[in-house]
């Protein structure tokens, strides 16, 4: 462990490169003295990402096997892995799905006495105590030395849920329906690909998907589990996923409330547009390098209210970009651990948006 504030972040893909990002914009705000990112795979075509990550003042840690192949790109490596996850007060782990589990029984166990806390992605299910701002940011306080920060589409449907089926402090809810239109593969992967709609087939008879599991999880962490199942198609799009929802209220609701519930959620955005592309495109034009922080965009158009305890409707996930804000206060809870996460990355809710 450093004598600063130190932030280790593994992995540079769809989301350890944002993250990185967003760490140098707000380096001196959250109180980081030093940011290092780990770099496994010496490609030429990454070279760009990371002389800018490095001009911004990021630090690059490799394996001590390959620092030669780096040099050969024309980089020249700050340290090596180990003397990285030395000096690390925080460790994000940003790796494809499956990894970051493989990486704490490898790597971070090891290093469970230098390290205040280990904090992986959503596909890591089991790697730690499952985690969405705004959801359940109480289990921060207690500190925990692994946390999951709940994936794009976790967030989405939790942010959905709590926003709109919340009554009297409780989620009033009979039951709910989540069918998740996800995107083939983000626009910055090459491989992935889908050529047509492909269904997600069910593994789970309680859930259907993981997704409604794991949103599962996130509310029972707060003493709220939830009557829910989800369904999944992959389109051939790389633009953003969408959500259809269906939720079953144990009151009557109307229209106009859970419009203003929505209005008043700064978490969640509302939009007025029909079309998936515009939403993307006004993420990438006024969002941070292109993305939007809100965890949720609701279609006011689509909400229908039927026989006044259903209700119907669409909205959009802003994927690689929703669960930011959860690893940013996960990160600020142990860099400042007398304050209030919430209040310490506050610089960030610039990156909200109340209407799309």
């Amino acid at each position: 462990m450093s004598d600063g504030n130190t932030v280790l972040v593994v992995g540079t893909g769809t989301i350890g490169e944002p993250v990185i990002s967003l760490l140098l914009s707000h380096k001196k705000e959250i109180g980081i003295d030093e940011i290092i990112f780990h770099k496994h795979t010496p490609r030429l075509i990454d070279r760009p990402m990371l002389r800018t990550l490095i001009k911004r003042g990021a630090l690059m840690s490799v394996e001590e096997h390959k620092k030669h192949e780096f040099q050969e790109l024309g980089l020249e490596p700050d340290m090596t892995i180990e003397e990285a996850l030395k000096k690390a007060d925080v460790v994000l782990d940003a790796t494809k799905s499956g990894v970051g589990l493989k990486n704490k029984d490898l790597f971070y166990k090891k290093h469970i006495d230098d390290t205040k806390a280990f904090i992986a992605q959503g596909s890591e299910f089991g790697f730690g105590i499952m985690y969405a701002a705004g959801i359940n940011d109480m289990v921060l306080k207690e500190k925990p030395k692994w946390i999951t920060v709940a994936s794009c589409n976790t967030h989405a449907g939790a942010a959905l849920i709590k926003t709109l089926g919340t009554k009297n402090g409780k989620i009033d809810l009979k039951k709910v329906d989540l069918v998740y239109l996800r995107r083939s593969a983000d626009i910055s992967q090459t491989g992935k690909f889908t050529s047509a709609p492909t269904i997600t087939r069910y593994k789970d008879s309680e859930y259907g998907t993981h997704h409604a599991r794991d949103v599962n999880e996130l509310f029972k962490t707060i003493g709220q589990p939830l009557n829910i199942f989800s369904s999944a198609i992959k389109l051939n799009t790389m633009l953003m996923h969408s959500v259809h929802y269906h939720l079953i209220f144990n009151s009557p609701v109307t229209r106009e409330e859970l419009i203003e519930k929505v209005e008043n959620e700064p978490l969640v955005a509302v939009t007025y547009k029909d079309h998936l592309n515009q939403v993307f495109s006004f993420g990438r034009d006024h969002g941070h390098y292109g993305r939007i922080l809100n965890e949720f965009v609701v279609s006011i158009p689509s909400i229908l209210v039927r026989n006044e305890t259903e209700v119907y409707g669409w909205g959009f996930t802003p994927q690689d970009g929703n669960n930011l804000l959860s690893n940013m206060r996960a990160i600020a809870n142990y860099i400042r651990p007398d304050e209030d996460p919430i209040e310490v990355t506050k610089p960030l809710n610039k990156w909200l948006f109340s209407e799309v």
